[in-house]
């Protein structure tokens, strides 16, 4: 059983070019994540900044796992992608040193939030 909790506001991942130099747009988003590889580079961020001519998708809210979480742990992301994967909800995955972070779609959070609450997890709703 792992507590759970739901951020406010909406976010959106973002397709950028290898090789860019990362936006000072950034600096003004609650959460940010930056993945970087020869193919592209990936930022996960609050949706409402994203300029017009970005490559997006929006509409994600985040499901954060309380941490800080041991990095011998096993089997975390699998205990909450697994029920939502069940009952039909499509997940972006990302996590940082101390936790792990599950993005569903805005439309799919009642869905998300019922399976995670009947495999057993605890799930604090407050913005």
């Amino acid at each position: 059983m792992l507590d759970l909790a739901v951020l406010p506001g909406l976010l959106a991942v973002c397709r950028l070019p290898a090789d860019c130099v990362l936006p000072s747009w950034l600096a003004d988003s609650v959460l940010t994540s930056v993945t970087r590889s020869a193919d592209e580079t990936s930022i996960v961020c609050d949706a409402s900044i994203v300029p017009a001519d970005v490559t997006v998708e929006s509409g994600w809210r985040a499901i954060k796992v309380a941490g800080p979480l041991e990095f011998g742990l096993t089997g975390v992301l699998l205990s909450v992608a697994q029920p939502l994967a069940e009952a039909g909800v499509s997940i972006f995955a990302l996590s940082t040193y101390d936790t792990d972070y599950v993005l569903v779609k805005e439309s799919a959070l009642t869905d998300a939030l019922a399976a995670l609450s009947s495999a057993g997890h605890r799930i604090d709703k407050r913005p």
